[in-house]
């Protein structure tokens, strides 16, 4: 899958690179802890927001989007205060 920056395809998974890339650069040499946790958690609350948006809340249309049954995407939506 890929977003266009720029007229150009950007996939995702650059720009999660990147990202990952400039994040271990401002540790200044400290050693991240929990690294996993934090970036599930920052991606999946912009996505399930974002799907949301696009099925315009209705619940059962984001979770076929995401290939979730409805409960798992409600108790998603849940943890990440969206419910």
């Amino acid at each position: 899958m890929s977003q266009r920056i720029n007229g150009e395809a950007e996939p995702l998974s650059r720009a999660v690179h990147q990202s990952l890339e400039d994040y271990f650069a401002r540790l200044d040499g400290h050693e991240p802890d929990g690294l996993f946790r934090m970036v599930m958690d920052e991606v999946e609350r912009p996505l399930l927001e974002c799907v949301l948006r696009h099925c315009d809340g209705n619940q059962s249309r984001a979770a076929q989007y995401l290939g979730l049954n409805r409960g798992t995407l409600r108790k998603k939506l849940k943890q990440h205060g969206l419910s």
